[in-house]
């Protein structure tokens, strides 16, 4: 079975890239949660946060926007000393702001898949890459994301966090062809509740 190259590194990361990497999902649950974590993996490996994922989901109230955005200073506190998660008080604050500025995207536009959608015009974008060196770090939809973001006070959402979001969450296909899973997902062409 052929698999994207950074797929190759462990069981877990195998695991993720075979069912979830790429993805189309439109739960905003989900999306939320993908958003805390491509934000708390900048400076580090994708192994790292995959490791300490279920820690999250626990420290996170189950990534529910609504709880996190009412998490307090004693609530900083506490993250920063979990050391299943990890302990910078920045990407910590900014989960929390997140948190809050998410619910006002909800809020706007009724979820925040149909807002974060938009960026992509509502459909996934199928790429045809022959090879992990020529899968870019961000796009211009990404820093058009990262801009309107940033604008509605979300932190660490910068253009090459926002285009592991958007290949994360299944906005777009970048599976090198050769990999099974470009074959599963490059057909759909809406997106659905899968995750």
């Amino acid at each position: 079975m052929n698999r994207c190259e950074w797929a190759m590194t462990s069981d877990l990361v195998a695991e993720y890239h075979d069912n979830e990497w790429g993805v189309v999902s439109t739960d905003d649950r989900h999306l939320f949660e993908m958003l805390i974590l491509e934000g708390a993996q900048a400076g580090l490996s994708w192994t790292t946060i995959l490791k300490k994922r279920a820690s999250y989901r626990e420290a996170y109230s189950g990534f529910d926007p609504e709880k996190v955005a009412r998490f307090t200073r004693k609530s900083v506190v506490r993250l920063l000393k979990d050391p299943g998660i990890v302990r910078n008080r920045l990407k910590v604050e900014a989960s929390i702001q997140n948190a809050r500025a998410f619910l006002a995207v909800q809020e706007e536009y009724g979820s925040f898949a149909e807002y974060v959608w938009d960026f992509v015009g509502g459909k996934p974008v199928i790429n045809r890459w022959e090879s992990l060196r020529e899968i870019p770090v961000e796009t211009a939809e990404s820093l058009n994301m990262s801009k309107a973001l940033k604008s509605r006070g979300f932190k660490f959402v910068g253009p090459t966090i926002c285009y592991a979001y958007m290949q994360s969450i299944g906005m777009v296909n970048d599976h090198v062809v050769s990999c099974f899973r470009y074959r599963e997902l490059a057909w759909r062409e809406e997106p659905t509740r899968d995750c």
